[in-house]
């Protein structure tokens, strides 16, 4: 059951201008068939919206697989019935479907975090968000556009923007990091990479992220190192582009002060691209970095060099719509169209907006008052045979979420498999090793300085949502975990017989 009229899941929805992935194209892509591997050619390192769109249609097509989805079909509710055993899943459509298993593939960024300032109905002009981009595209050319945020989908739209628009003002909350992608074309080394991909996949399962195998791991403490070495060795990974800079020392993501080393590193780029200091200081942030999702970037930097682009800070003063444009700190800034780069409801919201009923007829959102908590992020207490794709609690959006999807995917399949070959019922994640799991995931993030800032991993951008760490850190050794617990006759879940 898909809600868009395609596939493609973010790909379909997420196409402002500038929308490209942040991690390589070769690794962000399925492992599943040798010959879909082998076949496909990527055209960039980093692939663009479109790319994957396309990509994604490839595998729809090659494996025949639209015969089995039915599109615009939006899920309002799923119900589970105990005497049957069975779920009742009903649509926008008024259409239901009955079902032994229910798997919950809504993805971990799929709905949109849209802003309610004040004002919003007044604005004549035209509105967007990058998370729910017309299909058609949108030409800015000769328009005054506003873009308001600044975080991962803004960073890659501003620089596309600010090349059509006639003047273009960007509403910045809060700094944020952003490292250069080095984006360019693949050459020889896709046929390199192609030669050996098993092994490449294999290698990046051991990585804690899932990706990147091919830059190998840090080796050094930030402490090891003269100044001079400190500086040559960020340098190197700077060079090399895309995220792998936070990988530069072992310890950038558990010590505070190397840390600030490596942030103080990026804002000193910062200073030395953009020409005006006080806009380059208002670009700098001043928080951990990586402590947020880090954002990758093509000449973002850059942009506010140039003199149609205007940034306007908003941290301590609200924003207002107008009927011609936007108005904060007694200012107005008149504007044809404006761009909402707000995010998402992350990790939890699309499975709360479902009325989502298990057992005795609780809900999700009731079980989750207190915060989403999850076994392995693959099933919830009280709702049996529900599963949950990179669901809270597993490495998620922490990691390349073709690989973890794939993962949950292969885990789920072999579990409903050993399900009806063993005559069981149902299975269901069990209370207290729910609870353990929470307690886990938080103490292996807390020893990170993740928890460190106000970010979405912690539902800190919507407000009224509870305060909890919700991707858990380290993909090898989750992975390991989840085959361990099948492979005990599936520890920690309760299995009733048919």
């Amino acid at each position: 059951l898909e809600r868009g009229s395609d596939v493609g899941g973010t790909w379909y929805w997420n196409r402002y201008p500038g929308a490209r992935c942040d991690v390589e194209s070769m690794e962000y892509s399925y492992s599943f068939a040798d010959d879909l591997q082998q076949e496909w050619t990527w055209s960039d390192r980093y692939a663009p919206q479109p790319e994957i769109l396309r990509y994604a249609n490839h595998v729809a097509d090659r494996f025949d697989l639209r015969r089995d989805i039915r599109f615009g079909a939006s899920v309002t509710s799923a119900a589970f019935d105990e005497a049957s055993s069975r779920w009742t899943v009903a649509t926008d459509d008024g259409r239901t479907v009955t079902a032994r298993f229910v798997v919950m593939a809504t993805g971990c960024l799929s709905t949109t975090n849209t802003p309610s300032f004040p004002g919003m109905d007044t604005f004549t002009g035209a509105k967007y968000h990058t998370g729910r981009w017309p299909h058609e595209g949108v030409d800015f050319a000769g328009q005054r556009v506003g873009v308001i945020g600044t975080g991962s989908s803004a960073i890659q739209a501003i620089p596309v923007i600010a090349q059509q628009a006639a003047h273009l003002t960007v509403f910045q909350r809060t700094a944020q990091y952003s490292l250069p992608a080095h984006n360019r074309p693949l050459g020889p080394e896709q046929d390199e990479i192609k030669a050996d991909y098993t092994g490449l996949r294999e290698r990046n399962r051991k990585m804690t992220g899932g990706y990147g195998s091919r830059f190998g791991v840090p080796e050094h403490s930030v402490f090891d190192l003269s100044d001079d070495e400190r500086q040559a060795e960020f340098e190197r990974w700077w060079a090399i582009g895309g995220p792998y800079f936070l990988r530069a020392f072992t310890d950038v993501f558990l010590d505070q002060r190397a840390n600030d080393l490596a942030a103080e590193f990026v804002r000193g780029k910062i200073r030395a691209t953009v020409r005006d200091p006080a806009v380059a200081a208002l670009l700098s942030p001043t928080t951990t970095i990586g402590c947020k999702r880090i954002c990758i970037d093509t000449g973002y930097f850059e942009t506010y060099n140039l003199p149609h682009v205007r940034l306007v800070d908003i941290s301590r003063d609200p924003v207002e719509l107008t009927p011609t444009g936007v108005r904060t700190g007694g200012v107005d800034h008149q504007l044809d169209a404006v761009v909402f780069a707000t995010g998402f409801d992350a990790m939890t919201g699309t499975l709360l907006r479902v009325d989502i009923r298990g057992r005795g007829g609780r809900t999700l959102r009731e079980a989750w008052e207190a915060g989403p908590r999850t076994y392995l992020g693959l099933q919830v207490p009280g709702f049996p045979n529900l599963f949950t794709i990179t669901g809270p609690g597993s490495p998620s959006v922490l990691s390349n979420m073709i690989a973890s999807i794939e993962q949950h995917v292969d885990w789920i399949t072999a579990c409903i498999t050993h399900l009806r070959d063993s005559g069981v019922a149902t299975i269901e994640a069990a209370e207290e090793p729910a609870d353990e799991w929470v307690l886990h995931v938080n103490a292996v993030a807390d020893a990170t300085l993740y928890p460190t800032c106000n970010s979405w991993y912690l539902g800190a951008n919507i407000p009224g949502k509870p305060r909890v760490f919700m991707p858990l850190p380290g993909v090898p050794g989750y992975a390991r975990i989840c085959d361990d617990v099948a492979a005990d006759g599936y520890r920690g879940f309760v299995l009733t017989p048919a």
